[in-house]
């Protein structure tokens, strides 16, 4: 059985069953979510095929199911629909608990300026450079919008923090003989928490910004995201 199809199915698994929950009922954003998903998922799949066939990441076959296309496993696809579920869920329930203030944080362009800087300083590295330079450009938008739920997403990320390191932990080697996916360390920093390369937390961090950015777009449509 494939170690990445189950890590995808158990990700989503909880947050799928509680979306049906009166407190929680999350599938009467299914629409919203979707249309989000659809767009991050076709972005970073774009991505991601470029790096798998440049070697800055790749696949175990022996965690894998055997189906690919594009240079990619169907585990793969699976994961920009499981592990953004899971998160805009988390996302979505955190608003359903808590009274956050709907205000943007301000100034915002001063930490997309901070990973912009990483990313230029990290030329010849792929991952850190493209992932950073994206993220600092994000949240330079995220500024400029002036998006009210800014603060809605920093609590759901920290609160993702855990599960994000259980899951990519066990994708990159924790707790099992050999990682699912690989990581050129030419290509990164080769900084490492504990299996997990640095620069994913960043790109964990834009995959949730851009699907709860596009998300709260379709929810609210353009209007609401400004004040």
């Amino acid at each position: 059985m494939s170690t990445y199809l189950w890590v995808n199915l158990a990700s989503i698994s909880i947050p799928l069953l509680f979306s049906f929950h009166p407190r929680f009922p999350f599938y009467k954003e299914w629409k919203y979510f979707f249309a989000a998903c659809l767009i991050t998922a076709a972005f970073f799949l774009l991505w991601d095929h470029y790096f798998t066939a440049w070697g800055v990441w790749g696949f175990n076959e022996k965690h894998l199911v055997g189906i690919n296309w594009w240079q990619m496993p169907l585990e793969e696809y699976l994961f920009f629909f499981c592990i953004p579920y899971a998160c805009v869920f988390t996302y979505f329930a955190l608003s359903q608990l808590t009274k956050i203030p709907a205000n943007p944080i301000p100034k915002l362009w001063m930490l997309g300026i901070f990973f912009l800087i990483i990313g230029l300083a990290s030329w010849g590295k792929a991952y850190p450079q493209v992932t950073f330079t994206l993220l600092g450009l994000a949240w330079i938008i995220i500024d400029r919008v002036k998006f009210k739920y800014s603060l809605h997403f920093l609590i759901a990320y920290l609160l993702i923090l855990l599960p994000f390191f259980v899951v990519n932990g066990v994708l990159t080697g924790s707790w099992i003989t050999e990682e699912v996916v690989w990581y050129n360390d030419a290509e990164n920093f080769g900084i490492r928490m504990g299996t997990i390369p640095v620069e994913d937390a960043f790109y964990a961090m834009l995959l949730l910004l851009m699907n709860i950015g596009f998300y709260e777009w379709f929810r609210k449509d353009t209007s609401s995201l400004m004040v």
